[in-house]
């Protein structure tokens, strides 16, 4: 738990020296096992103190690395704590999630994954000082070392399931276990050297209005992995796959803009579809880690399954699915 007494001293110390006065009092208004988040107004509207801990606690650091790389793209941070582990943000405003849905997100969609293709390719060559500050490795040549990972995660679901789908799932998923290191291969041989895949990118994880022109920032990085940049877009094209299948094509061709001389739009598009199949094991993780730093008895049985089921996408026809 943050030490509010603490904090406010620490944000009203950094904010004096910007020229900002705090007008509220620090309130804690999230807490989870992997950090947590607290609030308060200024008089330049509100601020926002988050905390990640655990294994998410790269994130302080990469939001140094990402305000000196692609500060147009994230929300600078006011104040950093590495010591502590704490980072202080302005208010981004609405989210793309809250502000639109259905044929409204789809149109807004496609602005938005392309100025995240553009800061992928801002970071390319970036990816050893990425690892060196805690950030995981998923890359293409490091996927084989997780499928055993992946697979135990499955394991623990199916374990104590009584659905017999899931108690094969683990053992079908083994069963891939050389197409899955294939592709890996495969993947590692393809343009698009690696990268910052946000590894949960979904329309509230954005901000700004991308759809009427405005500049788009991304938020909430305690997921992020090195990996193919492609991977990035299992998530949003998951979303965009709710709304219809030309809005999916259309986010697609829009984010692969960005990548657009590394190869034919064919190609491009072949190495997204694999390299987002790939990803359902690094997905499978990150929701396995959220679920271990949880309390198991109160989670959402369909949150508990997350990981089962990401695995089991992985085994059906479609790329997407399973995020």
């Amino acid at each position: 738990m943050l030490d509010l007494e603490a904090a406010t001293a620490w944000i009203d110390e950094r904010l004096a020296s910007a020229g900002v006065d705090r007008t509220g009092p620090l309130e804690s208004v999230r807490v989870r096992p992997w950090g947590e988040v607290a609030r308060a107004d200024s008089d330049r509207g509100p601020i926002w103190l988050k905390a990640p801990g655990g294994a998410t606690g790269f994130e302080v650091p990469l939001y140094e690395l990402l305000a000196r790389w692609v500060p147009e793209r994230i929300l600078v941070p006011l104040a950093i704590d590495r010591g502590r582990g704490w980072v202080l943000l302005p208010d981004g405003g609405p989210s793309l999630g809250e502000r639109a849905q259905g044929e409204e997100l789809a149109a807004a969609l496609p602005v938005a994954l392309r100025h995240y293709g553009e800061l992928q390719r801002a970071l390319a060559g970036d990816a050893d000082e990425l690892l060196a500050i805690g950030v995981t490795d998923m890359r293409p040549q490091a996927m084989p070392g997780r499928f055993d990972e992946a697979l135990a995660a499955g394991r623990r679901y199916a374990d104590g399931s009584a659905d017999e789908r899931d108690r094969a799932v683990p053992a079908r998923f083994e069963a891939a276990r050389e197409r899955f290191e294939a592709q890996c291969s495969d993947l590692a041989s393809r343009p698009g050297g690696a990268s910052l895949d946000h590894n949960d990118l979904h329309p509230w994880n954005i901000l700004g209005d991308p759809g009427a022109g405005g500049s788009t920032r991304f938020y909430d990085w305690g997921d992020s992995v090195v990996a193919h940049p492609f991977a990035a877009m299992l998530v949003p094209l998951g979303f965009a796959a709710r709304v219809s299948p030309r809005a999916v094509e259309t986010a697609r061709d829009a984010y692969l803009d960005a990548f657009g001389d590394l190869g034919s739009h064919a190609e491009l598009v072949e190495t997204l579809e694999l390299a987002c199949r790939v990803a359902k094991v690094a997905r499978a993780l990150t929701w396995e880690r959220a679920l271990l730093a949880g309390d198991e008895a109160e989670a959402d049985p369909d949150f508990a399954r997350a990981p089962l089921a990401t695995l089991e996408s992985y085994l059906g026809e479609s790329y997407l699915g399973g995020a």
